[in-house]
């Protein structure tokens, strides 16, 4: 049988046979592919602005150590005109950071960029192997996914810049949308599946600068964008190009991983992976159209899809609807057509539902044939305080009261999480103890209340 020829240049013998869409491909045109790829991304999402100053999230696997040479390539080729800087987190796990950060160094001198260590012991005074031995290995994904993000946006904050690159690529989004419907929180599922997160701040951010600003400088970490260039690549053909480019790179997994609730996704990933390779992106692809649905899920997103300053309210469209198949909303309307039918029932109305067009009706249309009806009779008004609408709940995105930081609640998961170390309990417990007093015997009740954690996994 003859060898197989490239499926682009029809020239070259075809070496690569493309995870994403089973192409066979030549070395060459593989590695320009994947790069042309990730260009249409950065370009087609406006990620990048001339003159910005760009920190990439280094670890020093497969996944950043091509995200900084693809983009090192494209800024020389394209043009971007931005400075692109390293940043890695220390997270204090030996017999594997100290060696991966040795990776990120030689990537440094290989690149040509600067590059800036910043760790966890220095930022919150504990590392991860005393976490660990803190809390044991059930849960420490949690308070490792937590301090990471949070300590790349301080280390940007520290270096006067606006922008962290991540290298979260197809497979990482579709594990998350998995693990957010799991867990039913679809608040979360618009931020996760945006390729533009940021952190909104009350004040606008400075303009980009060449140079680097002082140590002095009033950048605030609230003001920091976080992008995914590789979103939509697989981590397959990620491996193909560190492979072919004969990229530097780390590939030992952490040594607390294997217990963390992300594997669980990850496997069921792969497997569809195997029945059906489009399953990756179609699943990312789910995820965005039902973040659309998700009322406030402009908001979670720091409006990074429309690039607008004002936050839609619940009735507009979601995130990105100008673009969408969906107007939005659509949650809140359901939500209200649930109200009606269940006020239909405690009234002893009847609901017709009829075969044609189910088009939700309005507020006032609904609630106008309720007032004259009770239990099928005319002239009579329910007693009581008329029924109110429940509002679909809705995320409120604001700042930690102690440190600034992005977050849903007054004290942001961080600082739970660090009052809970420094205390030597993991767990928050709230006691609750009433003295009743009888004429014979006093009785105490005492309540515990046990906030259990939240696996977040790593974004």
């Amino acid at each position: 049988m003859p060898p197989s020829i490239c499926a682009l240049c029809n020239t070259n013998r075809a070496l690569i046979l493309r995870p994403k869409n089973h192409q066979k491909l030549c070395k060459p045109c593989f590695l320009r592919t994947f790069e042309t790829e990730i260009h249409h991304t950065i370009t087609s999402h406006h990620l990048f602005h001339r003159g910005e100053r760009i920190a990439i999230g280094a670890s020093g696997g497969k996944d950043s150590t091509v995200l900084a040479s693809v983009l090192k390539t494209l800024n020389e080729r394209y043009d971007y005109g931005v400075e692109l800087l390293l940043l890695s987190i220390d997270e204090g796990i030996k017999g594997y950071r100290d060696d991966s950060l040795e990776t990120v160094k030689r990537n440094a001198k290989q690149y040509d960029m600067p590059l800036t260590i910043l760790g966890y012991e220095e930022l919150y005074g504990w590392t991860m192997d005393q976490v660990v031995e803190q809390v044991g290995k059930k849960g420490n994904c949690t308070y490792c996914g937590v301090f990471r993000r949070q300590a790349l946006d301080r280390g940007a904050a520290r270096l006067g810049v606006q922008h962290v690159v991540t290298g979260h690529n197809a497979d990482d989004v579709a594990e998350t949308v998995l693990m957010n419907l799991l867990r039913g929180d679809l608040p979360r599922l618009s931020r996760t599946t945006s390729i533009i997160t940021s952190t909104p701040s009350l004040t606008p951010p400075p303009p980009p600068s060449s140079s680097p600003p002082s140590s002095s400088s009033s950048t605030c970490h609230t003001n920091i964008k976080r992008s995914k260039p590789l979103k939509y690549a697989y981590e397959k053909e990620i491996v193909l190009y560190a492979h072919h480019k004969n990229l530097d790179y780390f590939s030992t997994e952490c040594l607390y991983s294997p217990e963390a609730f992300r594997g669980s996704a990850r496997a069921l990933i792969k497997n569809l992976e195997r029945i059906r390779p489009s399953a990756i992106l179609d699943v990312v692809r789910s995820g965005e159209d039902m973040a659309k649905l998700v009322p406030g899920g402009n908001e979670a997103c720091g409006n990074g899809c429309t690039g607008q300053t004002i936050v839609a309210d619940e009735g507009e469209g979601g995130c990105g609807s100008a673009n969408g198949r969906s107007s939005g909303g659509e949650m809140a309307s359901m939500e209200m057509q649930l109200v009606m039918n269940e006020t239909a029932v405690e009234y002893g109305l009847e609901v017709e539902i009829t075969s044609g067009s189910l088009e939700y009706q309005t507020h006032n249309s609904q609630m106008s044939m309720l007032g004259p009806l009770v239990n099928g009779k005319k002239g009579q008004r329910p007693k009581g305080p008329a029924p109110t609408l429940r509002k679909a709940p809705r995320q409120t995105m604001g700042q930690c009261k102690r440190c600034g930081y992005l977050s849903s609640q007054d004290i942001c998961k961080a600082c739970v999480l660090l009052e809970g170390l420094n205390k030597s309990r993991p767990k928050n417990s709230i006691e609750i103890s009433s003295a009743v007093k009888e004429p014979q015997e006093s009785q105490t009740i005492s309540a515990t209340t046990s906030i259990q954690r939240l696996d977040l996994g790593a974004e």
